[in-house]
C-alpha cells in the first residue's frame, strides 16, 4: 500500500492538472493577443479591459513564480514540472495564436480592427505584444528544464534557446523538450512511489551488511560514486552499505588481498558473522579469489556478480597479442601516474588487463572453484548496438562482437558472465540495451524500460527473502 502522503499527491495532480492547465493557457494566450481580444487598435486611447488586463498580468506573474503545484515530490522533480508546465503552455499559446490569426484572416476580422490598413499590420502589431510575453515563459520554463532534466540531451537544449521562434520547427522543438521532461517526471514520480514502499517495508535491511565491489580502472571515490544513485536508494530502504575500496587497477590476487583486508575490517566494526557481496566486472573475480583462495568463504554469505568476465574476454587477450610493446607500456605509465596522484599506492594498469584474458581467466577457474556455503549468482546486461552507449564502450562493443561473436555489454560477452545461479540477461526493448556503464548507474542516466536503483533495490529484496 502506498503512503498517504503519495496517495494524496496523485489524487490532487488528477484533480487540478487539466484545470490549471487550461488557466494557465488562456492567462498566456489572452495576454499575448490583448490587443486583437479586447480592445479596438483605432483609436489606441482608451482601454475598455483595463480590469482584464490587470487581472491577466498578475495572473501571469504568478504563472511564472508558481507554474505548477506538486505536493510530495522532490525539489528538482518540482521546478522540473514547473518548467515543463511553462514550455507546454507557451506550446499550446503559440498554437492558439496562430489558430486566431487564421481565423480572423478568413472572417475578414483582421480589417474591422486597423480598417484601411493591410491585414499583416494587426498581425505585426500582435507579435510585438506576444513575442515577449510568450518569450519569457519560454525562458522561465526552459532554464528550469534546463537545471533539472537529465534526459534533455545537449543539442535540444541549444535548438530550444535559439530556435523556439521559427515557425513550424518551433512546435518540433517544443514537442521533444516537453517528451523528454514528461517522461523523466512521470518516470521519477513511479521510482520515488516505489522506493517509499520499499522504505515503509525496509526491504533492503538484510541480515547481514552489504559490500559494493567495483571494477577495474575504477576507484571508490567519496565525491564521484561508481555506484551513482544506487547506493543512496539502497539506504533509504534499510540497507547497510560499505564499498570494497580496492585500488583502481592491478591483479586479481593483490585486490583480492585488499578485499579480505576491508572486509575483516568491516565485520569487526559492524560485529557481524557474514557479509554480501555485490560486485561489478573484474571486483567479481577479485571477490572470488578472496572467498576461495584466501579464506573468507565463512565470513561471506553470498556473491552476486554483475556483468563480471569469469571467463575473460577474448577481445583482450588479442589486443595483448597484437597491440605494439610500445603503446601497451605508454598506456600503463601514463595510467598508473595519473592512479597514483588520485590515491592508488601502487596501479598496476598491466596486472590488472592481463587477469582479464581468456586464458587467464580459464586457469582462474580452474584454481578457484566456488566454496561452500556461499550463495553464488550472477547477471548480465547486453546492448543492442554501438549507438547503445558513448566511447569507449561504442568502439569495443565492436571488438567483443567480432572476437567473441556473442551478445556483450561494451565490455563482456554475455556467456562469460554466467556463473553460479544466472538471474538473467538485463536489456530494453527497440535499439538502447544497457550497456557495462549503464548496469551501475555510472552516467546518472534514466532509460526508458530499466530502472537501475529498482533493480537494485529488488536484488537485495531477494537477499532479504534468502535470510541473508
Amino acid at each position: 500500500m502506498l503512503p498517504r502522503r503519495w496517495i494524496g499527491a496523485r489524487k490532487g495532480e488528477r484533480e487540478m492538472k487539466y484545470f490549471t492547465r487550461l488557466l494557465r493557457v488562456l492567462t498566456v494566450f489572452c495576454l499575448a493577443n490583448y490587443l486583437l481580444l479586447f480592445t479596438e487598435l483605432v483609436p489606441l486611447s482608451g482601454l475598455p479591459a483595463a480590469g482584464v488586463l490587470l487581472a491577466l498580468l498578475v495572473g501571469y506573474l504568478v504563472i511564472h513564480i508558481r507554474p505548477c503545484r506538486a505536493p510530495g515530490v522532490t525539489r528538482r522533480m518540482r521546478v522540473l514540472l514547473g518548467g515543463y508546465e511553462l514550455l507546454l503552455a507557451a506550446f499550446l499559446s503559440i498554437a492558439a495564436t496562430g489558430a486566431l490569426w487564421l481565423t480572423l484572416y478568413s472572417t475578414g476580422g483582421l480589417n474591422d480592427r486597423m480598417p484601411g490598413l493591410p491585414q499583416w499590420v494587426p498581425v505585426v502589431v500582435d507579435l510585438l505584444i506576444g513575442l515577449p510575453v510568450i518569450g519569457l515563459l519560454v525562458l522561465n520554463g526552459f532554464f528550469r528544464v534546463l537545471v533539472t532534466c537529465n534526459r534533455l540531451r545537449i543539442v535540444w537544449r541549444v535548438l530550444l534557446l535559439f530556435g523556439w521562434w521559427i515557425p513550424v520547427f518551433n512546435l518540433y522543438l517544443f514537442y521533444r523538450v516537453l517528451r523528454a521532461a514528461h517522461n523523466e517526471y512521470y518516470f521519477n514520480l513511479g521510482r520515488l512511489e516505489r522506493e517509499a514502499v520499499h522504505a515503509e517495508n525496509e526491504d533492503c535491511r538484510t541480515k547481514y551488511p552489504i559490500m559494493l565491489v567495483h571494477g577495474i580502472f575504477f576507484r571508490d571515490w567519496q565525491h564521484v560514486n561508481y555506484w551513482g544513485r544506487i547506493p543512496q536508494a539502497l539506504q533509504k530502504c534499510g540497507a547497510t552499505l560499505y564499498y570494497g575500496g580496492q585500488q583502481s587497477a592491478a591483479p586479481v590476487a593483490v585486490s583480492a588481498a585488499e578485499l579480505k583486508a576491508r572486509i575483516e575490517a568491516v565485520l569487526t566494526e559492524t560485529g557481524a558473522e557474514k557479509i554480501n557481496l555485490i560486485a561489478h566486472s573484474k571486483g567479481g573475480l577479485d571477490s572470488r579469489y578472496a572467498i576461495s583462495r584466501l579464506g573468507l568463504a565463512p565470513y561471506v554469505a553470498s556473491l552476486t556478480t554483475i556483468n563480471t568476465p569469469h571467463r575473460g574476454c577474448v577481445f583482450a587477450q588479442h589486443l595483448l597479442e597484437t597491440l605494439p610493446k610500445g603503446v601497451l607500456h605508454w598506456m600503463e605509465r601514463r595510467y598508473n601516474a595519473i592512479f597514483h596522484a588520485l590515491g592508488d599506492t601502487k596501479p598496476d594498469f598491466m596486472g590488472g588487463v592481463r587477469d582479464l584474458a581468456a586464458d587467464a581467466c580459464a586457469a582462474f577457474n580452474d584454481k578457484t572453484p566456488d566454496a561452500d556455503g556461499v550463495c553464488y549468482q550472477s547477471v548480465m546486461s547486453t546492448m543492442r548496438s554501438p549507438k547503445s552507449a558513448c566511447f569507449p564502450l561504442n568502439l569495443t562493443w565492436r571488438l567483443v562482437n567480432r572476437y567473441d561473436k556473442e551478445p556483450n555489454d561494451g565490455l563482456v560477452a554475455r556467456s562469460s558472465a554466467e556463473w553460479g545461479h544466472f538471474l538473467g540477461n538485463l536489456t530494453v526493448p527497440g535499439k538502447r540495451g544497457i550497456s557495462h556503464g549503464d548496469v551501475i548507474d555510472l552516467m546518472r542516466e534514466d532509460i526508458t524500460g530499466f530502472d537501475v536503483r529498482e533493480f537494485y533495490i529488488e536484488l537485495v529484496r531477494g537477499l532479504k527473502k534468502r535470510g541473508l
